[in-house]
């Protein structure tokens, strides 16, 4: 134990006022580390013993901020297995990601007021090129191999959509849009399974995008779910040959301009009934019946159901237990909102890396928190999709619709 009060004595008497508390918190916090380890290992620092179950392997960098000030702290590493601490939080990959693209936003001269505030706020005026740099091989390497990693086995359902993010590109700032995919398996699970970025949302884009899931792996999607995004629906026909259903959501919202405010309310509940149908058959007779009940008074909006008719009804010739989900981009919400959360902190991205870096992270950890939830689906209606019956009900949807 004498051994142990040894070096915090010697540094009460050395340390100057100024940084008194923090070298007297830092040496404390290093201690209760070396005994932690050393219970681990079952000896102390250069002692034999029998009981002895791991060794050092030294030590790793690590800095804890405090109302002192930021700590310096070294972590021991052992040999077999990894030790932490438990006075710290491991930091997840979205949190670093956001710093390392922060840091590379400020050095690379091109980040805005918002980050020039952050980079003050989190204590990173000395920050060196060389420790971004190895803090995004770090984080890029979890995130490649996430986006990039084979799929395998057969996804029926695919939802897409699109987030516009704002990036620096040859001294201008332009929108990119970053392309999500999320995708369910026959056991019900999601997943996910891409994520694109292009500066347009043209055919060419969206079909080199699901031709990139297709190599991966990607295979059996019977209904692909987004909004009316450009380009898309001839692209999903061209490369799966699949099912599109249009966001019923984003149609509604659409279909509902083209009536004064006051009599939304009504116009939505006579567009609902459609919707409360136990079949598409019976859908499509009372989407008709409401069209043409609508027409007098508001023709394009007849109009705009007529050409929308298939396309978003196309989800009642699926199973009914999975009807829920299937209508709309809806199950992505919460995951665009947590994107867009992160992306505001940012702003204005310093290229495209940073944008895959930070949001490849957010998706990294939201995937793996999926993991460990119940079914996203349930596996009769599965079963239900698998069947032969429902092969011949999805080959008899109008071309228009696929």
């Amino acid at each position: 134990m004498t051994e142990d009060r040894l070096p915090l004595a010697e540094l009460l008497q050395k340390a100057g006022d100024g940084d008194f508390l923090r070298s007297v918190a830092e040496a404390v916090l290093q201690l209760l580390m070396e005994a932690d380890v050393e219970g681990l290992i079952g000896a102390a620092r250069h002692e034999r013993s029998a009981e002895r179950l791991n060794y050092r392997n030294g030590h790793r960098e690590r800095t804890l901020d405090t109302r002192l000030g930021t700590l310096q702290l070294r972590v021991p590493k052992l040999r077999q297995g990894s030790y932490f601490p438990p006075f710290l939080e491991p930091r997840k990959v979205s949190e670093k990601a956001l710093v390392a693209v922060i840091q590379e936003a400020w050095i690379g001269g091109v980040s805005t007021r918002r980050v020039d505030e952050l980079v003050q706020a989190m204590g990173l005026a000395g920050i060196s090129k060389s420790t971004v740099s190895k803090l995004c091989k770090e984080i890029d390497e979890r995130v490649t191999a996430f986006l990039e990693r084979p799929l395998e086995g057969e996804w029926p359902y695919l939802w897409l959509d699109a987030t516009y993010l704002k990036v620096r590109e040859g001294g201008r700032i332009v929108a990119v849009a970053a392309i999500i995919a999320v995708a369910v398996d026959t056991e019900g699970r999601r997943e996910i399974v891409g994520l694109g970025l292009g500066p347009s949302e043209a055919e060419p884009f969206w079909s080199a995008f699901l031709k990139g899931l297709l190599r991966r792996g990607l295979a059996g999607v019977r209904l692909v779910i987004s909004d009316a995004h450009d380009g898309l629906k001839a692209a999903i026909a061209k490369v799966l040959g699949a099912t599109w259903q249009r966001c019923r959501v984003h149609w509604m919202r659409n279909a509902l301009a083209h009536v004064p405010k006051g009599q939304h309310s009504m116009v939505a509940a006579a567009l609902r009934q459609a919707f409360l149908q136990a079949d598409q058959e019976a859908a499509r007779q009372v989407w008709r019946q409401v069209a043409d009940q609508l027409r007098p008074r508001w023709p394009r909006l007849a109009a705009m159901m007529d050409a929308s008719e298939h396309d978003v009804l196309a989800y009642m010739t699926f199973p009914g237990q999975h009807r829920a989900k299937l209508h709309s981009t809806n199950p992505l919400e919460r995951l665009n909102k947590e994107v867009k959360r992160r992306a505001d902190v940012v702003g204005i991205f310093p290229g495209e890396p940073s944008i895959t870096r930070l949001i490849g992270a957010v998706l990294l950890e939201q995937n793996d928190e999926w993991q460990t939830c119940h079914r996203y689906m349930q596996l009769e209606g599965m079963a239900e999709l698998a069947s032969p019956s429902a092969d011949l009900e999805l080959a008899q949807i109008p071309p228009k619709a696929a």
